[in-house]
């Protein structure tokens, strides 16, 4: 194949741009694994009960979980639905975080 032709395969999606896109993606979801363990860590010496280690648990595990499902969706997609589907999961995300922040605080009830 000649330059031209690996330059037109795909003229919505350049790889670059693509990968550039996931980097930053990922790092905000893998930021939102991050504050979770961290916000796990003080917990774990307390009586907690088990729906709330379900909470804690899901919130660590649910960003990974979004990412790859939202990058599977969007596999054959253009750029902008890349964006919009990721950034819908990072929504998705901080809502889930903040109702897991709100039944840890109000005390499990």
């Amino acid at each position: 194949m000649s330059a031209e032709t690996m330059t037109t395969l795909d003229p919505r999606r350049p790889r670059w741009i693509l990968y550039t896109l996931l980097g930053v993606f990922g790092l905000l979801y893998a930021y939102a694994v991050w504050n979770a363990v961290a916000y796990m860590i003080p917990l774990v010496g307390m009586a907690l009960d088990a729906t709330t280690w379900v909470a804690l648990v899901l919130a660590i595990a649910m960003p990974v979980i979004v990412f790859v499902l939202a990058v599977a969706l969007t596999r054959r997609r253009g750029l902008g639905a890349v964006a919009l589907v990721l950034l819908a999961g990072l929504g998705v995300v901080a809502v889930f975080w903040l109702d897991v922040v709100g039944y840890t605080l109000s005390g499990g009830h």
